[in-house]
This record gives C-alpha cells, structure tokens and sequence, in this order.
C-alpha cells in the first residue's frame, strides 16, 4: 500500500455515504472502486452517479471483492454491528461512521473481530481529526489555560416529528443522544478522559426515545462536562473547555468548527481560523484512515479504540439513568 492508492468501498447510499464520497474524489491517492447496498438499484444509481465501476446488491459481495482495501460503514447505527462484521469477517479494513454501535457491547463486539484478524478499524468521529481541533488541544496540552477544569458543549437541531423517521424509532437507536449527544460527550472524553461519575435528564417522547437529554459528566480530579443534546430545538452548537487559567471558547460547530478564540488570563483574546475547508469537511478522516492502511497500523492514535469504547460506556450509562432502552437489549 506504500506506493498505490488506497481502494476504497463504501457500504450505504444515503446523504453521508454521498457527502464522504464527493471528499474521497479530491483526495490523491484515494480511489472509490465499489458500492454495497441492500438495494442492488440503490447502489447502481450511487456507482452512475460518481463513476463508480462496481455496485453490489449485498454487503457481502463488497466485503468479497478483492480490490477493496478499507470500507467506510455509512448504514444508520442500528446496522454498525452487522456491517462492520461482514466487511471485517471479509479482510476489509473498516471506517464506521459515529456513534460505533448501539452500546458498548457491540462497540466491543467489533473491535474484538477486527484485532483477531489484525485489521484496522476506526470510527468515524471526525471532530478528533479536525485540523482546529487538534491545534486547540496542543496549546490545551502545552498548559496555555492552565489545568482543564470543565467542557461545556451542546449539540441541539429541531428535527420535526416526520412518520417512519429513524430518528425517533427505538429500533434504529432513534433518540437525541446516540445521532446528536455523542458529539458533545466525545469532545469532553477528548479533553478530560472517561468520567468517574454520569448524572443525567432526559425527556421521552411517546416511543420511549429521548428528545432532549442534558449529562452532568463528574471526574475525582473536580473536573466536571456539563453537555446536552436535543431534537425539539435548535441551538448555536457551540462548546467551552475552561481552565485554571483562560479558557477556549468553539462558537458554533464545535464539532467541524471554523475557529476558536482563546482566552488567556491578563491577555487580549486570540482568534484562530482555520483554514479554507475543501468538500464537506470528511477528507481529514479518510487521509488519517489511509496514512495508518499505508503504516500497517490497525488502529488510529487520534481515533484509539479504548477511546470509542469508552465513550459508548458513558452514552450506555446515560440511557440507563434516562430510561432509554433498544429493543433486543
């Protein structure tokens, strides 16, 4: 893989299967060869539209073909087990779109399949690889706000009821909290670590989904997230990661942001651009996905599994506190 593009599949033909596509087309060294859907015409229609020369009616057949070298896994998350498992039982590298799974059994589940054939896997959280995300945590790291103390985040989007929708189907894994609330939980992992203690309030709609939730997330250290997430109202989706001394402030989008401002006790605030974003934002992933193929790692230092592990531990603890349950659990 040093010296050849990196053969990509991509499993689902939805707006996310799209959005990442249309990045991997601007990518050197990065070459679409197969779709897989459920649907064979599905994944016709998704090849004709992005020169794709090959669609599979099964996610077997993609997890089959021996010119895939990694799979991108865009399937709503009720279907992250199942995939995954086919394209790794496959010999397929896996990129999974967030959140991992449906709990942490399931995140656990998969990771234990891909380390028993030695295959790379990775979530596909791309707010950890974002360029301003990841400057934000080195000057974090290099002591410029001293020590982190708290991260407040909220990721809130009014989605309107529509019928048939996954979002609020309990068998998709509908519900604020897995579609919207692992952003601000995953951004408080990234700066704190696994909490020590989970307190949290959720609203339930009818079908025993959450609407809104809010987490207080409490460390022994003192450090303490205070996060939330809902579908009934939309919010600026901005974050804070508050220290002894200063804090960094992400107004809107924390999770793909566009700039920060850094707040440094006795000084002048300092904004931070980023830089032009080429295509939807998704290219940083994929580089950081075929960087570990062309090293032979199986697994992301900016993306560690125990990370996604362990972030699914605390969306587990949060449903349970919520009373939010999927059917089969």
């Amino acid at each position: 893989m040093h010296d050849r593009s990196i053969r990509w599949g991509i499993l689902a033909t939805g707006p996310m299967a799209a959005a990442f596509t249309e990045d991997l087309r601007t990518i050197p060294g990065a070459d679409v060869v197969a779709v897989g859907s459920r649907s064979r015409q599905a994944a016709q229609v998704f090849t004709d539209r992005f020169s794709i020369p090959r669609a599979y009616g099964d996610w077997q057949d993609l997890a089959d073909d021996p010119d895939v070298d990694v799979v991108y896994v865009a399937t709503p998350h009720a279907h992250h087990l199942a995939a995954a498992t086919v394209c790794l039982e496959g010999g397929k590298a896996v990129l999974c779109e967030k959140p991992f799974a449906l709990n942490r059994s399931q995140t656990a589940s998969m990771i234990a399949t891909a380390e028993d054939r030695s295959l790379f896997l990775m979530e596909g959280m791309w707010t950890f690889v974002n360029p301003l995300v990841r400057r934000a945590r080195e000057l974090i790291g290099d002591g410029l706000i001293g020590d982190v103390t708290s991260v407040h985040a909220d990721f809130s989007a009014r989605v309107p009821e529509v019928p048939g929708s996954r979002l609020r189907d309990p068998a998709a894994g509908g519900g604020a909290l897995l579609d919207l609330g692992t952003y601000p939980v995953s951004f408080a992992h990234h700066f704190l670590g696994a909490p020590d203690h989970v307190s949290a309030w959720a609203h339930l709609n009818d079908s025993g989904v959450d609407e809104t939730t809010a987490m207080v997330l409490g460390y022994d250290s003192g450090a303490v997230a205070v996060l939330s997430c809902s579908l009934a109202f939309g919010s600026a989706t901005g974050a804070v990661v508050y220290g002894t001394a200063g804090r960094v402030e992400f107004p809107a989008d924390f999770y793909n942001p566009r700039r920060f401002v850094l707040h440094r006790d006795g000084r002048e605030p300092q904004v931070v651009e980023a830089e032009p974003q080429q295509g939807n934002g998704y290219a940083h992933q994929a580089l950081e996905v075929m960087r570990c193929l062309r090293e032979k790692r199986t697994e992301s230092a900016l993306v560690p599994l125990r990370g996604s592990l362990d972030i699914m531990s605390t969306l587990d603890k949060v449903r349970a506190l919520v009373g939010v349950r999927y059917p089969g659990e």
